[in-house]
């Protein structure tokens, strides 16, 4: 099966996505299908680094990291497959309530969420991840550009979320969800290409 037999115009939902034997992989953002690209060499380089950056600092602590394909699904009304709308799949996420998570992956929201992004997906990342990780109450969004090598940081206060500067090569990352990791930009970007 692949994604030209979905119903494109329909809403689904997660009991929907249970169901489908897909060749392409795909997330539901509020009950809209997104087809996810293939991630390329230097996207998963990237991914490899952050993940053991965060994986080696979280050793012997509370929160666990999980990277892609890993299902994040946000509820709005209810825990009921049925009526769960968004699933996603971040690159990596933080979870530190270990209560939402089960055999499908995460029900609930992350304490961190990292996209590394892709040509053809800034829109679905910039903006609707963006909403739903902020509706959702996602604590930090991670926001990674290989193209741009820089790296962003958006915080939850108040329900909605502030963007720390854009920081670039030389800079390091810190997490107000994780006292004392340190993130450097130099390393993280160092022969990537």
């Amino acid at each position: 099966m692949t994604i030209s037999h979905l119903t494109i115009n329909k809403l689904h939902s997660y009991a929907d996505y249970l169901k489908w034997q897909l060749e392409e992989r795909i997330e539901l953002i509020k009950g809209k299908i997104y087809e996810m690209s293939g991630p390329s060499r230097v996207h998963q380089k990237l991914s490899g680094r952050i993940f053991l950056e965060v994986g080696t600092f979280l050793k012997d602590k509370t929160c666990e990291v999980y990277s892609a394909p890993f299902d994040v699904r946000l509820p709005k009304k209810s825990n009921n497959d049925r009526d769960i709308y968004t699933v996603v799949q971040p690159d990596i996420c933080v979870v530190c309530d270990h209560s939402k998570l089960d055999d499908k992956g995460c029900l609930g929201a992350p304490d961190i969420v990292v996209e590394i992004l892709s040509p053809g997906n800034n829109v679905k990342e910039l903006k609707y991840k963006y909403e739903v990780y902020e509706e959702a109450g996602i604590k930090e969004y991670w926001i990674v550009s290989p193209q741009d090598r820089t790296f962003s940081v958006y915080t939850l206060k108040d329900g909605k979320y502030h963007p720390s500067r854009i920081m670039v090569e030389g800079d390091i990352v810190k997490s107000k969800v994780l006292p004392g990791f340190k993130l450097d930009l130099k390393a993280l970007f160092d022969k990537i290409d």
